[in-house]
């Protein structure tokens, strides 16, 4: 077999580093994937921690999940390990306080429930499922010790976050120290090519760089993916913050949900999430937009499609990109919508505590002011009546504005 061409290289190279915020080193990365590619030339260890304290994903989580999946495409093995050991010590990384560390009984509960979400993106032939307590749990305080030689506490305070809360006289705990060493001792024992992680990881990164050269290994590359802002276009996803999409949400859901986003945001999401919007039809697409000739909201729905499917397969995502129009567009059959229960006291309730039982409003007050703008909408039509009782065995299609809607039955409680 030849060498590879020059074009496989290069077309790899960037399908890798499309949406990546930076790549250390590029030219190492090239150098790897054309060995790679040789005859005798072994496949890439990509290698991405998780932490087991959040144990439903949402999209945000699935950013470095696709970005391995790209890997996985190009043939490459990648690890989706686990950090049960570190997700006893906690990360620091962004917090200004210390963590409360979870129980070996929570990590392992959190962990079981990654397992069965990964592989909604992951090609599980093709992935390593590791636990970093295989090597930690064997290691001894010494050689604990021995690690934590490695590094001062000068150069763990260039980190940022430490850097803040050491000015502000706010405690750091030793063992917070230890948690890039750890990372970074991972990568040590996977003998990784490559990490993938946030922005926000790239210490830790570049802390298993400095230790697999320390062990006599090849340094692994660094890539590092953006933050996904969530649905309010400002903040990074957050459960906390409620701008999310979890991938285990109805496929209705997460098409209404990503048909929240802004115009402009939706150009990092088809760049972040999309596997069938490729870089040149992305730019055609924008061209389109741009000249008039496409509706941002005909791209929208796309990817809004697209996201249902994976989750939850094609025939699901049809259903309801079906009801989405049904209901925004008053095309098509609302039966596609789910219908969720809602119990209710046999004295039944008001329009704007329906709204909120319904979780379309946050509150009363929130649902009255909505009805005085006539932006509700009860089976397609404005509804004002806020005196009116809605009693158990009503049926019907709440909605305010264009997209916060809901098929109810109300059953008595």
């Amino acid at each position: 077999m030849t060498d590879p061409r020059p074009t496989d290289v290069q077309r790899a190279l960037d399908l890798i580093a499309r949406g990546s915020d930076e790549i250390l080193k590029r030219e190492e990365l090239e150098a790897r994937l054309a060995a790679s590619m040789k005859s005798g030339g072994r496949p890439l260890r990509v290698k991405a921690g998780f932490d087991p304290t959040a144990p439903d994903l949402h999209i945000g989580h699935t950013v470095l999940l696709n970005k391995m999946r790209q890997f996985q495409d190009l043939g490459h093995q990648v690890i989706f390990l686990i950090g049960d050991f570190t997700g006893m010590i906690g990360d620091p990384t962004g917090k200004n306080v210390t963590r409360k560390p979870l129980t070996r009984e929570d990590v392992e509960a959190n962990a079981r429930t990654y397992a069965d979400q990964v592989f909604k993106v992951l090609d599980r032939e093709r992935t390593e499922l590791r636990f970093n307590s295989e090597w930690f749990g064997a290691m001894s305080a010494a050689d604990m010790i021995k690690l934590a030689a490695q590094h001062t506490v000068a150069r763990m305070l260039e980190r940022d976050d430490f850097a803040k809360r050491y000015a502000a006289q706010q405690p750091i705990a030793i063992h917070e120290f230890l948690y890039p060493l750890v990372q970074g001792y991972d990568s040590v024992a996977l003998k990784a090519d490559v990490e993938l992680g946030g922005t926000d990881q790239k210490f830790n990164l570049l802390m298993g760089r400095g230790l697999q050269e320390h062990f006599g290994q090849p340094a692994q590359i660094v890539l590092t993916m953006p933050l996904l802002e969530g649905l309010d276009g400002v903040n990074k996803m957050s459960k906390s913050l409620g701008n999310y999409i979890g991938i285990n949400e109805p496929a209705i859901d997460i098409v209404t949900k990503a048909m929240k986003i802004g115009d402009d945001l939706m150009w990092k999401w088809i760049d972040l999430l999309s596997f069938e919007i490729g870089v040149d039809e992305a730019k055609a697409l924008r061209r389109d937009i741009d000249g008039g000739a496409l509706n941002p909201r005909d791209v929208k729905l796309r990817l809004a499609r697209e996201l249902a499917a994976r989750f939850h397969g094609h025939d699901e995502a049809e259903k309801a990109v079906a009801g989405w129009h049904a209901v925004v567009r008053g095309e098509g059959d609302v039966s596609n919508l789910p219908l969720r229960e809602i119990g209710v006291p046999a004295e039944g309730l008001r329009i704007a505590a329906l709204l909120v039982a319904a979780g379309l409003m946050p509150s009363n007050s929130e649902a009255g002011r909505k009805l005085k703008e006539r932006a509700v909408r009860v089976d397609g039509e404005i509804f004002e009546d806020a005196a009116r009782v809605f009693m158990p065995g009503f049926e019907g299609v709440l909605a305010v504005g264009k997209r916060n809607f809901a098929r109810v039955r109300l059953v008595g409680g």
